[in-house]
Parts: C-alpha cells; sequence; structure tokens
C-alpha cells in the first residue's frame, strides 16, 4: 500500500510562501506611508525660499496645528509614534526577508550576475543602514537635541538650518544620504507596485520604472535643493 509523504512539505512550503507575501505587504504599506511623509516633509523644507519668517511660521504651526482640541505638539507627537512604528515595520520585515532569502539559498556563486539588477536595487540594504544612521543624525541635528554643527544658537529653526549647511562638509553628508534615499527610493517604489499586483503587463512595468524615477528625482532632489543652496549663499540669514 502506498504512501504519502509530501502532504506536510506542502503545507510548510505554502505557509512560508503567505508569510513572505505578508511580510512584502507589509513592507510596502510602511514604504508608502514613509513616501507620503518625506514628500509633506520636503514641502515644508522648501519654505525657507521664501524666508526666515515663512520657514519658522511653517515650523511654528506645526507644533500648534489642532489647537485646542489637541495639545501643544499633539499632532507631531500622533505623526512621530505612527513614523515609529512604520520605521519598526519596515526594518523588521526587511531583515526577515533578507534571512528567508539567505536560508533558501542553497548554493553559493563565485560571481555573482549583477548584469539584469540595476544600482538601486543592488544598494538596498546598505542604503537603507545609510538613511538609517543618518536619521539619527538628522533627528539630533534639528530635533530632538538641536545641535548646532557651527557653535551658533539653537532655538530658531531657520536659522539652525543656515548655520548647518553653510557648513560645506555638513551639505555633503546630506546630499551622500539624499543620493542613498533617491536610490533606495526608486527601487523600493517599483517594488511595492510590484507587491500590490500593478506590474503584471510590460507598460504597467514601464509606468512602475518612471514612477520609481519620479518619485526618487522630485523627492531627494527637493531635499537637495535647500542645502546647496544656502551653501551657494543664495538662502541667507
Amino acid at each position: 500500500m502506498a504512501t504519502h509523504t509530501s502532504a506536510p512539505t506542502l503545507v510548510k512550503g505554502s505557509r512560508a510562501a503567505r508569510t513572505t507575501i505578508t511580510l512584502k505587504i507589509l513592507m510596502a504599506a510602511s514604504g508608502i506611508v514613509f513616501i507620503g511623509f518625506v514628500l509633506t516633509h520636503m514641502y515644508g523644507n522648501l519654505k525657507a525660499f521664501a524666508g526666515h519668517d515663512s520657514f519658522n511660521e511653517y515650523a511654528h504651526h506645526l507644533r500648534t496645528f489642532g489647537e485646542p482640541m489637541l495639545p501643544y505638539e499633539g499632532l507631531l507627537w500622533v505623526v512621530r509614534v505612527g513614523l515609529i512604528v512604520a520605521l519598526v515595520v519596515h526594518v523588521a520585515s526587511a531583515y526577515a526577508l533578507a534571512r528567508r532569502a539567505s536560508t533558501a539559498r542553497t548554493q553559493k556563486y563565485a560571481v555573482k550576475k549583477n548584469a539584469s539588477s540595476s544600482i538601486s536595487s543592488r544598494t538596498m540594504r546598505w542604503g537603507g543602514v545609510t538613511i538609517l544612521v543618518f536619521l539619527v543624525w538628522h533627528l539630533l541635528n534639528f530635533t530632538i537635541v538641536k545641535i548646532n554643527p557651527s557653535g551658533g544658537a539653537t532655538n530658531d529653526p531657520f536659522n539652525l538650518m543656515v548655520d548647518t549647511f553653510d557648513l560645506w562638509w555638513m551639505t555633503i553628508i546630506y546630499l551622500v544620504a539624499m543620493v542613498a534615499l533617491g536610490l533606495h527610493l526608486h527601487h523600493g517604489t517599483w517594488s511595492a507596485l510590484q507587491t500590490l499586483g500593478l506590474t503584471g503587463t510590460a507598460a504597467a512595468r514601464q509606468r512602475a520604472k518612471t514612477a520609481g524615477w519620479v518619485v526618487a528625482v522630485v523627492i531627494a532632489g527637493g531635499f537637495s535643493l535647500v542645502p546647496l543652496f544656502v551653501l551657494l549663499g543664495v538662502i541667507s540669514k
């Protein structure tokens, strides 16, 4: 009498596949949250071109938005908590997927075949680490501690920004981080659209690639304008 032993393996494989899909959906969803946030943040940064008072008024309005229904900085804390949750989900999902991919790889290749992959896909992991390290410094610089690397005052948001980017090396650090962000957004947008089933045809894949470039250039380029124009002296105290 024949016995069948493949069912447990199939069940295990099916469960693993469902878990992988779930992790990819979590990465896509949390990534979309970050895209929405950085777009809004970039818009706020561009207020610097309107001058000192306009930029500081915007920064102050963020802290008083929703009063008296919300407490002072109430909206900011809602956003911060939401972003922390999204960050934990994004990083944890990325780590879990990387571990799964490493475990599933049964053969080590002496030469990696990178001809068909883009630089943005090949740098996703280290680019993500770069962005994370930069994020910690960025928060210390402008939000949590407010460190003025030029040694000036920290109680004026516009002046703190100008003092920071007046230093050429701070601008270089910021621009390197924006390159990493742009590459991450390029491949991340494509991956999110693929996960959501929006790359099923050749035309859809082309639209997804275009969307990735548009998101990357608009956001990374928009963020880069302020430090560059501060360094060039166009934006000044």
